[in-house]
């Protein structure tokens, strides 16, 4: 055990803060949770963190709620045993999607959980590919946001794919597929989507050349599947040769599993920032660890260390 800092679990992903401490050449510190008979969440760290440095790996996703409290209450547990600091490291950043005011009435619900981690103790957040760059702000403490991206081009490159096309599933992720683009030397399409009128289905276009290119769609979640899955179906018949798509969060609501199943994927990638379900999980699915990356960047977090540098080339 490294005793200069420690990284406890929650139960939303312990299989990757398990890699996080292998990486660190560490064991998890030991911390006792469950749920009492009416659904409450029990937590009771089994070690003494008094003046530790701490890091709380727990993702945010099914069941978001849950899980969020979970980890409100570890914090809350670490700070009255008088830990020194307390970093919570989220992969999956759940509500981040509700970052905004879309209509009267209505939270934002992002700046809610960043007000809820603040007040509870937290002194700095670390987090992957969040949805909405903004989410940053809505901290008054230091937020590091990694990037999937890096793990992806790795895996990209190495499946020496000739006449590669990079192509985003909507016009909201140009700026993400451009740089995945750069990085694979590969050109970059468009998948627009449009209701041409009410009670229509969504035409899909493609804007660029994929008449037999290897065609590669990415995305920062896939949830239920839908958009990618189509934008992928579009590819086909614009001529792509073969389709792969990326996404850091692979949420996979719904009926998502069922739709990629029907779509003309050659292999559907995602990291393990959310634990995938293995008995939905698909013969094309693979699934990159980004316990290194995380681990990296706690190492230099410890020890004041630029968390940038991991991402210039």
């Amino acid at each position: 055990m490294n005793d200069e800092f420690q990284i406890f679990s929650g139960t939303s992903n312990p299989l990757l803060a398990k890699g996080i401490a292998d990486h660190l050449g560490m064991e998890l510190s030991a911390i006792d949770l469950g749920k009492f008979s009416d659904g409450e969440i029990s937590v009771k760290i089994q070690q003494n963190v008094r003046n530790s440095d701490l890091f709380i790996v727990q993702s945010t996703c099914s069941p978001v709620n849950d899980n969020l409290m979970e980890l409100l209450l570890m914090i809350d547990a670490a700070r009255r045993a008088s830990a020194k600091s307390i970093t919570v490291v989220i992969p999956y950043f759940g509500y981040a999607r509700q970052d905004r005011k879309v209509e009267p009435r209505v939270p934002i619900s992002s700046k809610v959980v960043a007000n809820l981690l603040q007040t509870s103790g937290v002194k700095r957040v670390l987090t992957m590919d969040l949805h909405a760059d903004q989410i940053q702000g809505f901290f008054d403490i230091p937020v590091d946001n990694l990037f999937g991206s890096l793990i992806c081009v790795n895996y990209i490159n190495s499946l020496n794919l000739d006449n590669l096309v990079v192509v985003s599933p909507d016009a909201g992720g140009v700026d993400r597929a451009r740089y995945y683009s750069k990085r694979v030397h590969g050109g970059l399409a468009i998948v627009d989507k449009r209701r041409e009128r009410a009670n229509v289905s969504e035409v899909m276009n493609v804007i660029g050349d994929v008449k037999g290119k290897n065609c590669i769609l990415v995305d920062d979640i896939i949830d239920t599947a839908g958009s990618i899955s189509g934008a992928a179906k579009a590819l086909i018949k614009n001529g792509a040769n073969k389709v792969y798509c990326f996404a850091v969060h692979g949420i996979f609501s719904g009926k998502a599993f069922e739709r990629l199943r029907e779509a003309p994927f050659e292999e559907i990638i995602v990291t393990d920032t959310i634990p995938v379900n293995e008995t939905g999980k698909l013969g094309n699915m693979r699934v990159l660890t980004v316990s290194n990356l995380f681990g990296e960047a706690i190492k230099r977090i410890y020890k004041g260390e630029s968390i940038s540098s991991l991402f210039i080339e």
